[in-house]
């Protein structure tokens, strides 16, 4: 019966981490389908540079919210189990993300998911993601090159929490994202990367005019 009611619980985390919040909040709020504008993605990125900070930011907060429900329902089913499958949950929910069966198993990078599953098993661990992301995007102001320096920082750390399964999960994590992010790594190495509108890479660009940044640009 447990392990019925486990396999319920994972699907119904992959079907929550499936949830196209980007494309269900452009479509009702803004009249917009973000995946005919900027990268076409349907992540947090993509959501600021379309619909701007207020809907990028609804976005983000759902899709962080996202992977940490899912990580907690094992909790919230009171089902009895080993802690690490609270991963396996959030793990479901990142390819949910990834492969929406609402979006056809399409979807987005899954970065924001990925904390939000952090977030719902270990909150340090989350922190010490966040003090490794935020820099690292504050610097460089990319933040597809942020997030593939920060998983692998965060993989490596992960071993200093002492947890197999958090580690291992931090790797599968890490290889999703970098297969994910395959084209952005094309454009970084073709210097035709979109940054966000802050930090000292994108304020050095501004100062010697080398902008104008990529913005909501019709894919179609």
């Amino acid at each position: 019966m447990t392990i019925f009611a486990y396999c319920l619980t994972f699907i119904l985390a992959y079907l929550i981490g499936s949830f196209p919040t980007g494309v269900i909040i452009g479509k009702i709020f803004f009249h917009e389908d973000i995946r005919k504008y900027g990268s076409g993605n349907i992540g947090t990125t993509n959501s600021f540079r379309v619909m701007g900070p207020l809907g990028g930011s609804v976005v983000l907060v759902i899709d962080i919210f996202k992977g940490a429900l899912a990580t907690e329902l094992p909790l919230l089913f009171h089902l009895n189990g080993p802690h690490y499958l609270l991963l396996v949950a959030g793990l479901c929910a990142i390819l949910g993300h990834t492969f929406s069966i609402f979006l056809k198993f399409k979807g987005g990078k899954a970065v924001a998911t990925s904390a939000g599953v952090f977030l719902g098993y270990n909150i340090k661990f989350f922190g010490f993601c966040a003090v490794v992301f935020l820099p690292i995007l504050f610097i460089t102001s990319y933040v597809s090159l942020s997030s593939l320096i920060s998983i692998t920082i965060i993989f490596i750390g992960s071993f200093w929490f002492h947890d197999i399964f958090l580690t291992v999960i931090a790797g599968i994590m890490m290889v999703i994202l970098f297969v994910r992010h395959k084209d952005n790594i094309k454009r970084l190495i073709h210097h035709d990367e979109n940054i966000v509108p802050f930090g000292l890479w994108y304020w050095y660009k501004k100062a010697h005019h080398k902008l104008p940044i990529k913005n909501k640009t019709n894919k179609s």
